[in-house]
């Protein structure tokens, strides 16, 4: 910057010598103050624009070497800095430029300056007033485009309707200048996407450690596309009707592994009648259990479970035809000394949690006894 000025000086003393030769002695003191002021303008002129290629940067000043031109548009007005900003967000804020929620910036704030001769766009909000029948929608927007401002407005604009601009007849009411009018007509087709949920598939695994979980398969919601007939009067909507209907993507299933007890790869079913195994108890004692199964009506065990566990009063059916409380657990029958009413025990079946026992108790401590429909089949 210095060296510039002092270019520019030396030039200057070369043309006063020069001219000091060609004029007369009373005309070299103004040409020398001319010359004066004219180094003083240069100068203020040379370091006004070197400055422009400084920005600002984590509290210090960085030098032109370092950073990218970055040239933004606001408003009509031209900014042109050189920063080390990594982002279009962070180069606004180092600029000192103030953004409205209702703005838009493009490119968007988060994008990466990577480059020189880099462009931002801000576009103000302004205020606008869309009309839709009687009724009108105040807003602050920067788009430009008609649809986007009545759906900014929340109001839907369908296939076949039209979005004009109008003269603002309340201009001191509204306070805004622009005013847009959305023309309906009758009965037209509206498509619509909808998402379709995705289901959830549960598998045992052997391998897991029981009561663990494992997504095998991560699910995806799908997409269907409604294309509905809707009708109008006076602006109004007064009916819609479901024409077509499309799935423009089936959802993908989730599929959950779950960690399951190595008894009930072989279940107790009605056929089989009694179910032998052997399982490790604590201290790693082994014993050998059998299962059975009864059918007899459980409201009266489940009512002293609801007294004794704090369990719900009421059990349900399975698919399989086996009995369950309202947390899951299999209705079981055991010997009350070894496993005490309300406690959780394995079963070939799933989890169980004993409510009821039996005469087997005496002479099978180890059994279970698992109320299921098997035999009368009629739902209880």
């Amino acid at each position: 910057m210095f060296v510039g000025i002092l270019v520019f000086g030396y030039f200057l003393c070369l043309c006063y010598n020069r001219t000091m030769k060609l004029v007369k002695s009373v005309d070299k003191a103004l040409i020398a103050f001319l010359m004066v002021v004219l180094l003083f303008v240069f100068s203020v002129f040379y370091m006004a624009n070197v400055k422009r290629t400084f920005a600002e940067g984590d509290g210090e000043t960085q030098s032109a070497g370092n950073g990218f031109f970055v040239s933004m548009y606001d408003s009509g007005k031209q900014l042109t800095v050189k920063t080390t900003a990594g982002t279009v967000g962070e180069a606004i804020s180092r600029a000192g430029i103030l953004l409205d929620a209702s703005d838009i910036v493009e490119p968007t704030l988060d994008e990466k300056i990577d480059s020189d001769n880099f462009y931002i766009n801000i576009y103000r909000a302004r205020p606008v007033v869309v009309k839709d029948g009687v009724a009108e929608k105040f807003i602050m927007t920067a788009s430009y485009e008609v649809k986007t401002i009545a759906n900014g407005a929340g109001l839907v604009v369908y296939e076949g309707d039209e979005v004009g601009a109008v003269r603002n007849t309340h201009l001191l009411e509204s306070g805004a200048v622009e005013m847009y009018e959305i023309t309906r007509h009758g009965g037209r087709v509206v498509t619509e996407e909808v998402e379709i949920p995705f289901s959830e598939e549960r598998i045992k695994d052997y391998n897991l450690a029981p009561g663990t979980q494992e997504v095998r398969q991560l699910g995806e919601k799908g997409l269907k596309v409604l294309n509905w007939e809707v009708f109008y009067e006076d602006g109004k909507e007064v009916k819609k009707e479901l024409i077509k209907e499309e799935i423009k993507r089936e959802p993908v299933t989730r599929i959950v592994a779950v960690g399951t007890n190595p008894i009930e790869k072989h279940p107790l079913t009605a056929a089989m009648g009694r179910n032998r195994y052997t399982v490790t108890k604590a201290g790693g004692r082994m014993v050998e259990r059998q299962e059975t199964y009864y059918d007899l009506p459980m409201s009266g065990v489940m009512s002293i479970a609801a007294r004794e566990c704090g369990t719900k009063n009421y059990y349900t059916v399975r698919d399989d035809g086996v009995k369950v409380d309202a947390d899951g657990y299999v209705l079981v029958a055991a010997n009350l000394d070894y496993y005490p009413r309300c406690s959780v025990v394995e079963t070939s079946l799933g989890p169980g949690r004993v409510y009821d026992t039996g005469t087997f108790a005496a002479s099978n401590p180890e059994q279970f006894d698992i109320a299921t429909d098997w035999t009368n089949r009629n739902g209880q």
